[in-house]
């Protein structure tokens, strides 16, 4: 059979051997151990015992479109509409309708690395070409964006997509960076799509991370895309939306509707319910903080490991002196050790030489598994 085939996932690889061992501690997933809120799955089963099961309006469910924006307009320097908001079946969604919408055979789509690798091969499903902007890492504060050299990869190109706070490496773009990011991409006539599902996850004492939706005028060329699942701990339940320019939701829609013609209204009550208590998104950051200082203590004094923490997200992104192979390290963690962490390889070249550990655990279980992830690495890495 011709299909249309794209790399496949070296988290998956590591992920199905992993599966396949006995006791092994999972890093290597964008999820937290923790449950949904207990306010989002009564809200869900209540629907249904409701009834709520048939088709809904392919915009999302009027309350929902009404609750983000009064919560994107209050998060945000910049009042978000109603009207702009699209419901979409996951974050990723989102981003592959937004796509669907831009990019032509042929398109140059600039994206910065190491990035998650499903949007790169989003890309390429449609005919775009994606072209890789590697993060520049600086010892003493994690990873930088090369701005002039942005600018000199988007002459031409048709759209940037951004992920700040980064998967994998948690670099954050300041208020400024993105500023100039606005400007570079209104002088190039080039779209911009905003992957911000870690949003709230960051850790300098803010609500939530720097946004276009601080910035973008509701006319220009940008789409924010976002999820539930990380924040509200609702992965698997597959919720995200978009932020659309003005006057352009109905042709959205339309993409929406032949892609997976709408969110289940049980899923979308559920969503109304969390964004109604305010405390999740913190309570979970909180945890979230836990982690991330479990890290720093277990990597302390680790020879040959360059780690800085993350400004945002929910990853450790550390590199191994000398590693060329981070997904052959990976799989001898999970054979040898009982610990599955990401290979820096999956999110990209820019991520060879780099494990990511996803720190959105319990504190008992990342005890237990950077104890297991820290004799890994010595006993494979030296000698």
């Amino acid at each position: 059979m011709d299909f249309n085939k794209i790399p496949g996932s070296l988290i998956v690889e590591v992920s199905r051997l992993a599966f396949a061992s006995p006791d092994v501690e999972f890093l290597c997933f964008g999820e937290s151990d923790q449950v949904t809120p207990l306010v989002a799955r009564e809200a869900a089963i209540a629907a249904l015992n409701a009834g709520e099961r048939r088709h809904t309006d392919v915009h999302g469910l009027p309350e929902l479109r009404e609750k983000l924006a009064s919560y994107l307009s209050n998060l945000h320097a910049r009042p978000v509409p109603e009207d702009r908001i699209q419901v979409t079946a996951s974050g990723m969604t989102a981003i592959s309708v937004a796509l669907s919408a831009i990019v032509r055979p042929g398109d140059r789509v600039v994206v910065h690395s190491p990035v998650w690798p499903n949007i790169a091969n989003a890309v390429r499903l449609r005919g775009g070409e994606p072209e890789f902007l590697p993060l520049i890492r600086q010892a003493a504060c994690g990873f930088h964006l090369d701005l002039n050299r942005l600018d000199a990869m988007l002459q031409g190109a048709r759209l940037f997509i951004l992920n700040s706070p980064n998967n994998p490496t948690g670099w954050t773009a300041t208020r400024d960076e993105l500023r100039a990011i606005l400007e570079i991409a209104r002088r190039r006539h080039v779209w911009l799509i905003s992957d911000e599902v870690y949003s709230r996850l960051v850790y300098d004492g803010t609500a939530a991370a720097p946004s276009l939706l601080d910035l973008a005028q509701d006319e220009d060329r940008v789409v924010v895309c976002n999820s539930f699942s990380k924040a509200w701990v609702m992965t698997g339940w597959r919720l995200g939306w978009m932020v659309l320019p003005r006057g352009t939701r109905d042709d959205i829609t339309e993409i929406v509707e032949v892609t997976h013609s709408g969110v289940a209204a049980f899923i979308q009550r559920a969503a109304v319910a969390v964004l109604q208590d305010p405390s999740t998104a913190g309570a979970f950051r909180a945890y979230c903080a836990a982690g991330r200082a479990q890290v720093s203590q277990a990597l302390a004094g680790l020879s040959g490991i360059r780690y800085t923490p993350p400004a945002g997200a929910f990853y450790a992104f550390l590199g191994v002196e000398g590693l060329t192979d981070s997904l052959g390290l990976a799989k001898r963690l999970v054979r040898g050790h009982g610990v599955a962490v990401a290979p820096g390889a999956a999110f990209g070249a820019a991520g060879e030489g780099f494990l990511r550990v996803c720190f959105a655990q319990s504190h008992e279980k990342m005890a237990r598994a950077m104890q297991r992830l820290r004799d890994g690495i010595r006993m494979e890495t030296t000698g």
